[in-house]
């Protein structure tokens, strides 16, 4: 019988990630998915998947509130459970535990956590995939190939370096279709990415999408890179936690030595609950 597994996230763009990486490691594999908890029991009960992926906020029914459900009927008791989630403190970790989670993986995660966290409770229900997983920086799992759909990646070829002036020029390149965000907000923020950290200031922000400035760091950012975005108040409090892809990057300054760079970071979060903070902050922006 093939592998059933079951992806829910309020994020599409989250969901077909995770799909593409599941179906490089089993290309056969029966996948459904949903946007919430509430959804995916429903999906449970139906279809018995051997093997779940669920964020962790998500509107309706939380991703710890489905894992409590699902620890609590007998015929699920040890089902994989992978929590995927932007928050990575240790009090959430620990209330993942003991809920009776499986494993757990913070995002902004890479495509080698993500194989190895599937391949380790894939062992655990004594299955062993057919095919392995590639691991490397391209492949199924390409951020470019999710939004894509599928297309010849180049990201699954080797790339040569860039040289010092094409990489200028791609600072400098101004996007075509670059979003406008409706409100300025002088506020601060953080952006997660699965290997570095950095503080920005936002400049402008909507439902859709931040314009920020950051300092340019030594690993550059690139294109469709997955994000998490944490909003802070005046005070410094984290408000809103939001997963995101990077839509655009260009220098601050026309001089190949600027220190500063403008990121414009589309959000993929579909959660009621966030969109009414974000909406709260832009309205006091």
């Amino acid at each position: 019988m093939p592998l059933k597994v079951l992806i829910v996230d309020d994020a599409t763009f989250v969901r077909d990630m995770v799909k593409r990486a599941m179906r490089q490691i089993v290309p056969d594999a029966e996948l459904y998915d949903a946007v919430d908890g509430t959804r995916a029991v429903a999906l449970i009960k139906q279809k018995t998947p051997d093997l779940i992926l669920s964020d962790w906020e998500m509107p309706e029914m939380s991703g710890d509130q489905l894992l409590k459900w699902l620890r609590s009927q007998p015929e699920f008791t040890s089902t994989p459970f992978i929590m995927i989630t932007s928050r990575g403190d240790r009090n959430h970790v620990l209330e993942a535990v003991n809920a009776g989670v499986s494993d757990y993986i913070s995002k902004p995660f890479t495509a080698e956590e993500l194989h190895r966290k599937i391949h380790k409770q894939l062992k655990r229900i004594g299955f062993q995939p057919k095919t392995a997983a590639s691991t490397s920086s391209g492949g199924a799992f390409s951020s470019i190939a999710v939004l894509t759909g599928g297309a010849a990646d180049p990201t699954s070829q080797p790339r040569p370096a860039a040289s010092p002036v094409v990489q200028a020029a791609s600072l400098f390149a101004k996007p075509t279709s670059e979003p406008k965000p409706a409100a300025k907000n002088g506020g601060k923020a953080s952006l997660r990415f699965a290997e570095a950290a950095y503080s920005c200031e936002v400049r402008e922000i909507s439902l859709q999408a931040m314009n920020c400035i950051l300092e340019r760091p030594e690993v550059m950012p690139a294109l469709f890179d997955q994000a998490a975005v944490d909003l802070e108040n005046a005070t410094g409090e984290v408000v809103a936690r939001l997963n995101a892809y990077v839509h655009s990057l260009a220098a601050l300054s026309q001089t190949p030595d600027s220190t500063q760079i403008r990121v414009t970071v589309r959000f993929v979060d579909q959660d009621p609950a966030k969109m009414e903070v974000l909406s709260r902050m832009i309205g006091n922006g």
